[in-house]
């Protein structure tokens, strides 16, 4: 197979490719205020936290009130804004699934008390502080065990 284009040309080539790049990489966005409830930190804007919460051996998944108090006194601790609350309990397991719509998100569950498991999502935009939804979702529903991941979402 035959190589097309000399050293000097390839060398040239990426020098090209490097200058293509340096042009379309974008200048880190200065902290500011921002309407669209967008955070900035360290010089990065995105649109909000989000954790992936799964619960162990946790009390209470199959009481919907009591899911429900968690989920309310949660919103309340990050700073949220509730616009509507809908849970479901699944009359064969006894697993409540649902979700708080928030002004700056939303807090969603699904549970499997067979199973002693539950799957939170917390989704929150501007000043409000996801890491206090989850302290207080511990706290009411008390899991042995706790995983956590979380990503920054719409990252500019």
């Amino acid at each position: 197979m035959a190589r097309s284009g000399s050293a000097a040309a390839i060398k040239g080539a990426e020098a090209e490719f490097a200058d293509v790049l340096a042009r379309t990489v974008p200048a880190p966005i200065p902290e500011r205020e921002s309407t669209d409830h967008f955070v900035t930190e360290g010089g990065v804007s995105f649109a909000g936290r989000h954790l992936i919460i799964d619960f162990w051996e946790a009390e209470g998944l199959d009481d919907q009130s009591r899911i429900e108090q968690a989920m309310r006194a949660a919103v309340e601790a990050a700073g949220a804004t509730l616009l509507h609350i809908h849970l479901h309990t699944f009359t064969s397991s006894g697993g409540v699934s649902g979700v708080a719509i928030l002004a700056e998100s939303h807090i969603s569950v699904h549970t499997w008390p067979e199973r002693g498991y539950a799957a939170f999502d917390v989704f929150m935009c501007g000043n409000a502080k996801p890491r206090k939804a989850q302290q207080v979702l511990e706290r009411e529903l008390v899991p042995k065990r706790v995983v956590v991941g979380m990503h920054r979402r719409g990252v500019l």
